[in-house]
């Protein structure tokens, strides 16, 4: 029987292990687009006072986040900037990419639009995020998976359930 987790997402609190390894988190988006689940799990992470880095396959899904982030709610806002590889990226709290660098110095790397893990190491997690409707994100997601367990990190899949986020499996 998965695990339910109500009206609690699972960036968790900052958790220092002794080992070096980094969480993976998978988000299979399954009821909501990642424009509407994103904003809410970066503002977890910012809410733990953890720096952000959102990296995507293309530069048009940074632009489109960009604008997102300003408007997705009248009564806020995700702060952040497109990265521009200079100094300025590293004064940012969420920091837009395509490049797999760590400017401004992140606690959790969010890979969305099937982009690939590089480094895992420096982080204290990493979300991939991948859209349930297109095949080839579920088995890039897949693919990832398989990697990432033979090198021996600690894997979580969630997914979504009736608004919630239920966690699937582990390893």
């Amino acid at each position: 029987m998965p695990l339910e987790v109500e009206n609690v997402l699972p960036i968790g609190p900052v958790v220092r292990h002794n080992s070096p390894m980094t969480e993976i988190l998978f988000y299979h988006l399954t009821e909501s687009r990642l424009d509407d689940a994103l904003p809410g799990l970066v503002e977890r992470s910012l809410d733990r006072d953890w720096r952000v880095v959102v990296q995507a396959s293309h530069q048009e899904t940074c632009a489109r986040l960009d604008e997102h982030f300003w408007t997705f709610r009248d009564d806020s806002f995700v702060p952040h900037a497109i990265a521009t590889q200079s100094e300025n990226d590293a004064k940012q709290p969420v920091l837009l990419t395509t490049a797999s660098d760590n400017p401004n110095g992140a606690h959790v790397r969010f890979l969305v639009d099937r982009a690939e893990p590089s480094s895992t190491d420096g982080y204290e997690r990493i979300v991939i995020m991948f859209d349930g409707h297109d095949m080839e994100a579920v088995s890039s997601a897949r693919e990832n998976w398989k990697q990432l367990k033979a090198k021996n990190h600690k894997l979580t899949y969630w997914q979504q359930e009736d608004g919630r986020w239920v966690k699937k499996a582990e390893s």
